[in-house]
């Protein structure tokens, strides 16, 4: 099944317009070297638009649709290499959504606040409920212990949903930026230079109890589902802007008299990579059809982020290859989408482990 409707065709219509005029590749090649990776007044340009609180209900002040219409503004973000806190911002929301956070923070991230989720551990291990960060309770308050890695936008945020255990279960936490100890956040360097990852040494911080929400196993699953479609939204973007990266090459480098994209052995791989787009879109789309409906989405959301995986990692590999001893200069915006490919590729799991998940899925033992 897959369906768009009018509002999701025109929302892609503008996602697309949007993030064409707003980052051309001088734009991202400019934010390669700022702080934070992105510009505060382009964000405000998105929450105007209603982008940032897209999935946050009505009654708190967002738009009231779901992922599945993030997921469709991410794909165009993708193509352009767009900087911005949305996806880490968006997988907070559907934490706390999910697991019945509070309301006061979904309004503050649909008036343009930034929030992000801090559940990878210093293992990198995919499986979010493999927790080993600690929370100790003193009475009504408290006190976290450990080290999360691979946390996305952690300097801009305002708030983190952190997981930890506390009397060995998983739970999850709302912790306020303002709650951490000083020197807690650490920048990472990351594969991605468009991407502003951090380590949060969570040691002595103290959040009140009632910072604990409800349902964690819910969150846990609504962040991963939301990661998975959202990784694959951008990965289609990204396959797509490295084809046509790659065929225009082809079409103006010159060799033995004709234009490189004659030769066969270059078409075929370039008819490869198209068939893997269109496969990854078809994936992806079917997830977000699913996911508007409320449909369980996860085989075709593993799928989808599988397929994209793969793609994009040839994609991004061929076009510094078809460039030749250009395509591994950092001049070359080929080795953007290379970088970008393999950050998303490993983001929530490979295209290994999720075969291996639908694998139980879709054959389950007797």
């Amino acid at each position: 099944m897959i369906s768009f409707s009018d509002e999701q065709a025109m929302l892609l219509e503008s996602a697309v317009r949007f993030c064409r005029e707003k980052s051309p590749v001088s734009t991202v090649r400019s934010l390669l070297a700022s702080e934070t990776g992105f510009d505060e007044n382009l964000w405000n340009e998105m929450t105007a638009l209603g982008w940032t609180g897209i999935a946050v209900p009505e009654h708190h002040g967002g738009t009231g649709l779901s992922i599945a219409e993030a997921a469709i503004i991410a794909e165009p973000m993708g193509r352009h290499l767009l900087a911005t806190p949305f996806v880490g911002t968006q997988l907070f929301v559907q934490g706390l959504l999910a697991a019945g956070g509070n309301g006061p923070w979904l309004e503050r991230i649909a008036a343009g606040g930034v929030g992000t989720v801090a559940l990878f551990e210093a293992d990198g291990a995919w499986d979010l409920a493999n927790v080993e960060t600690t929370a100790t309770r003193m009475g009504q308050t408290l006190t976290l212990s450990g080290i999360k890695t691979l946390v996305c936008d952690a300097a801009a945020a305002e708030v983190f949903l952190v997981s930890a255990l506390l009397d060995n279960t998983p739970v999850l936490a709302i912790v306020p930026a303002t709650g951490l100890p000083p020197g807690a956040i650490q920048r990472e360097t990351v594969i991605d230079q468009t991407r502003r990852s951090y380590r949060l040494d969570l040691t002595g911080c103290e959040i009140p109890a009632a910072a604990l929400i409800g349902n964690p196993a819910a969150g846990f699953r609504a962040i991963r589902d939301a990661a998975l479609l959202l990784a694959s939204a951008e990965a289609a973007g990204g396959i797509a802007a490295a084809l046509d990266l790659t065929v225009d090459y082809l079409n103006t480098r010159t060799a033995f008299g004709r234009k490189i994209g004659g030769f066969q052995s270059l078409k075929h791989t370039c008819a490869d990579i198209l068939v893997g787009l269109e496969r990854t879109r078809s994936h992806l789309y079917h997830a977000i059809s699913l996911t508007s409906v409320g449909e369980d989405a996860e085989i075709a959301s593993r799928m989808a982020k599988a397929c994209s995986g793969d793609t994009f990692t040839v994609a991004g590999d061929r076009a510094v290859q078809f460039h030749g001893g250009f395509g591994f200069t950092f001049e070359c915006d080929a080795q953007l989408f290379l970088r970008r490919s393999i950050w998303l590729d490993y983001w929530f799991g490979d295209a290994a482990h999720h075969r291996r998940k639908l694998a139980d899925l879709l054959l389950p033992r007797p």
